[in-house]
């Protein structure tokens, strides 16, 4: 697999105005990078529909598409909490396997797990990937999936479903 390209789109109107320090990007850089995957782009935005689907099609959209993109918050019950809505509106397909997998993992942790909405799937060649918004839950989440994602790039970009096996 060629390196992974990574996009973290923050998600939060407190951040976004200046008021809180945002503490999921870095946390999510440093997990990616300790795999050798590239961070190439990161925002910090407003909990705004179209706002979240215009980054994240540009980010799949442009010449050299995204690898991968992780976004943190936005996945709750508020009233202001549409990351999973924006994100199904650009997806191609979903993949709730993954959805399914960070909620029941996050559940082992904490029972509030299960309130997440979050959305996994993938658009044209690009993974994208629905995290909580606390810096614990989004770690959590992305550890929980992270060893599958090589895999799913591959298989998305026409690679058999399952590594050639070796003859004895």
């Amino acid at each position: 697999m060629r390196e992974i390209s990574v996009g973290i789109l923050i998600v939060s109107d407190r951040s976004a105005r200046g008021e809180r320090i945002d503490k999921c990007g870095p946390i999510l850089a440093e997990l990616a990078r300790a795999k050798d995957w590239s961070v190439v782009e990161t925002a910090v935005i407003a909990d705004e529909h179209p706002g979240i689907v215009s980054r994240l099609k540009e980010w799949c959209d442009r010449g050299k598409p995204l690898d991968l993109i992780l976004t943190s918050g936005g996945t709750g019950l508020g009233p202001r909490d549409v990351t999973p809505e924006a994100t199904r509106a650009v997806l191609d397909r979903e993949i709730p396997g993954l959805s399914e997998r960070i909620r029941r993992e996050g559940e082992a942790k904490t029972p509030m797990a299960v309130l997440s909405r979050g959305v996994c799937g993938q658009r044209g060649k690009t993974l994208v990937l629905n995290l909580p918004g606390s810096p614990k839950g989004a770690a959590e989440s992305f550890e929980c999936v992270a060893g599958l994602i090589p895999h799913a790039l591959d298989i998305m970009r026409g690679a058999d479903h399952a590594p050639p096996r070796k003859t004895p």
